[in-house]
């Protein structure tokens, strides 16, 4: 398989080089030149497969020559061991809607999912290459964790993780900053989410300082994450008893990421009706699948921090498919963002978007309210992310099978758990321990200049 930039696609890459870049030298992100098509009777045919063995059919075609059938089924087996459920998520019901738990990894986020395999990825090339990799990536909460969790300890391997300082929750923070692996380096900025996203872009942007400390990215824009997390679309379409009703998802996400790999399975066959995209009142991607404004305003500090988002980092790619894989007008449309901070969307276009996409807004107290009426009514707690998910249902008259996607351990957010409910969220056993640990992070300024002589003077 060979993939295209978003910008650029007059040349063509392999997924090695794909995953170890994360984004292009030209700013675009990468894309397959074509999907696997799944038939009906193929898509039925993959109902009998475990998680781990779905996730080797739907991951194999996109690797090319990266690695062998039988290295990949390895590393598949490798990555979910670490899991705290056999086939690594859990499918419940809860009132009329399912609700997928993808929070079963060592980190207690969905980002496991993905994460674990991209850690043994790393460890798979550097095995065979006489170079060390310098991963640099933003966090607004659990990619962060997920990361370090996934290259703690790897030989010719440090990551350097950008969070907003103190805009994440304290149990976020403390899971991504207690460790005490030489290779991990956790940075503060002074600043929100879309601060440390756009230093990560900056830096990549700035190909000699890239190509000298060797960077990658971990973020949802890299496309192996994109493949890992499809996976979980197909497996949970497969655990619902009457597909003579449509499925639909509701997914809540900030970047973008996450809804574009339900996305990507439909666009592989995967029978999907509606996706919703599920946002907390930092509406962006709301308000640009509604009524095609997709335009920065402030960010708000809200109780569900993973989603305190106003760029959305892969909508560039539902971009690049709006104008008919014209990287050309892409590039321009990715530029007038850059510099207005807005794009506006045209009636045929978001037509083609609503064809797809649904959206929904939640605000504070409608949060608050969907976490204390799901505890009341069902004795189940949800995070703050998964409640805007569950309450996006709420908002849309879908009929058929509605499914939630749970995106992190409700233990994560414990202040709005204690607000909606007065309850203390506990953390699972495994991790109590890090609340009595030593933090270990720098607080550094909104500055380019600062952050890259700080990773520089760490990555040798």
């Amino acid at each position: 398989m060979r993939y295209v930039s978003t910008r650029d696609t007059s040349k063509t890459y392999e997924f090695k080089d794909v995953f170890i870049k994360g984004l292009a030298d030209d700013g675009g992100l990468f894309i397959p030149s074509s999907l696997p098509d799944y038939s009906e009777k193929e898509i039925q045919e993959l109902k009998s497969l475990n998680y781990s063995d779905l996730a080797k059919k739907i991951i194999f075609p996109f690797i090319g020559n990266f690695m062998d059938k039988d290295e990949l089924s390895k590393i598949i087996d490798k990555s979910y061991s670490v899991f705290r459920r056999e086939n690594v998520i859990d499918f419940i019901k809860i009132g009329d809607r399912s609700v997928l738990e993808l929070f079963h990894g060592p980190t207690l986020a969905f980002k496991d999912v993905a994460m674990q395999l991209l850690g043994n990825f790393y460890e798979f090339y550097l095995s065979k290459q006489k170079e060390k990799i310098n991963i640099v990536v933003a966090t607004s909460g659990d990619t962060g964790a997920a990361a370090i969790d996934a290259i703690k300890g790897k030989e010719n391997l440090n990551i350097f993780v950008l969070h907003p300082d103190n805009r994440v929750s304290s149990v976020q923070r403390k899971i991504m900053t207690t460790g005490k692996h030489e290779n991990v380096f956790n940075i503060a900025i002074k600043g929100n989410f879309d601060d440390c996203q756009n230093l990560v872009k900056s830096m990549f942007s700035d190909t000699k300082f890239s190509k000298d400390i060797n960077m990658s990215a971990v973020n949802s824009i890299n496309w192996a994450r994109i493949i890992a997390q499809c996976v979980y679309y197909f497996y949970s379409y497969h655990l619902i008893e009457d597909h003579t009703k449509p499925t639909n998802f509701s997914v809540p996400t900030g970047n973008f990421g996450d809804v574009y790999a339900g996305y990507l399975a439909k666009k592989m066959g995967l029978p999907i009706n509606k996706l919703i995209v599920a946002t907390n009142q930092n509406d962006i991607l709301h308000r640009a699948i509604s009524n095609g404004n997709y335009e920065a305003e402030t960010v708000s500090e809200t109780i569900s921090p993973s989603m305190d988002i106003q760029i959305a980092s892969n909508f560039e790619r539902l971009i690049f498919d709006l104008n008919d894989k014209n990287s050309e007008q892409t590039s321009k449309d990715m530029m007038k963002i850059k510099e207005e901070g807005k794009y506006s969307i045209d009636k045929e276009k978001l037509n083609l978007i609503n064809q797809d996409f649904l959206s929904a807004r939640m605000s504070e107290t409608e949060t608050l309210d969907i976490i204390k009426s799901v505890y009341q009514e069902f004795n189940m707690v949800l995070d703050p992310h998964t409640a805007i998910g569950y309450g996006a249902f709420d908002k849309h008259n879908l009929n058929g099978n509605n499914i939630v996607l749970a995106t992190a351990h409700p233990c994560k957010f414990p202040d709005a758990i204690q607000s909606a409910i007065n309850i203390k969220a506990e953390l699972p056993n495994e991790l109590q321990f890090i609340l009595n640990e030593k933090e270990n992070y720098d607080i550094l300024e909104n500055d380019v200049e600062k952050v890259k002589e700080h990773i520089k003077d760490r990555s040798k």
